[in-house]
């Protein structure tokens, strides 16, 4: 072999080696700048999670959000600013029974079991009118939205009828419904359409079904909850007329048997 060939067999080796090299750089600065842009992407999903996950604890949640609602959608059936006024009975009748209510109360559930009924019967003879008040404050003690979530379906329950209403009201407090006041099974859209579908006028209202479970009323029940906390009555359940109390002979509290409520409200009337 001459020296010739040998020096071109060198050079061609090197040019070869040279050109490999930098295929390589280039491979090499590629993957990096790959690595790179993925690991830019990676931080700002994470930051993205992270921005996500602050907006969402920062985010209001339902009854946040119903209480900073500027507009409220009030049930049919009712008067007064955001209809708040909420009153059952002939409009020809002369007195108004005022009843103050939360719908986890125990108490109002014994006094509805004892005296609802007759409190019924007196609105439809026209005896008087009823003009309910719904307290949730007991949301606030035992924790839970029960009070809160029961008194916008009550709403829904409302803009069905008068008579819708106090049915449903009657079947909240059953001995059947009501659960114990640190049992918040009234939180439960299910629950609340399950006690309506004792309701002649509720079951299976798609209406009345829709408006529970997208809480169509609960700015109205929060402002509902405002009207009873302004009112100075401090316990529930509270009965007045003519703004004073109608209680149980010998007694501070309401009348719990239907004897004793028919006694205190005709001394009432007669007033």
């Amino acid at each position: 072999m001459s020296k010739r060939n040998t020096q071109a067999n060198k050079a061609a080796a090197r040019d070869r080696l040279r050109a490999e090299r930098e295929r390589q750089a280039k491979k090499d600065k590629t993957r990096k700048q790959l690595v790179v842009a993925g690991s830019v992407v990676a931080a700002l999903a994470v930051v993205g999670g992270i921005s996500y996950g602050v907006m969402q604890l920062n985010k209001p949640d339902a009854w946040e959000a119903a209480a900073d609602a500027k507009n409220v959608t009030a049930p049919k059936n009712t008067s007064g600013k955001d209809g708040t006024t909420v009153v059952v009975g002939e409009s020809s009748a002369k007195k108004t029974l005022e009843l103050y209510e939360d719908s986890r109360c125990p108490v109002c559930a014994t006094f509805e079991q004892g005296v609802g009924e007759t409190i019924s019967k007196d609105v439809e003879a026209g005896k008087y009118k009823v003009k309910y008040v719904g307290a949730t404050f007991i949301d606030n003690t035992d924790n839970g939205e029960g009070s809160k979530n029961a008194l916008s379906a009550l709403g829904a329950a409302l803009d069905v009828s008068p008579e819708a209403f106090l049915e449903y009201k009657a079947a909240l407090y059953s001995a059947k419904f009501h659960p114990e006041e640190s049992d918040d099974k009234f939180a439960k859209d299910s629950y609340l359409i399950e006690a309506a579908d004792s309701v002649d006028a509720l079951k299976g209202n798609k209406a009345f079904q829709k408006a529970v479970e997208d809480g169509t009323y609960d700015a109205w029940a929060i402002k509902m909850s405002k009207t009873f906390d302004k009112s100075g009555v401090q316990g529930t359940p509270t009965v007045k007329m003519d703004d004073k109390k109608i209680t149980a002979e010998g007694s501070e509290n309401a009348p719990m048997t239907a004897d004793e409520f028919t006694k205190a409200v005709d001394k009432a009337l007669k007033a």
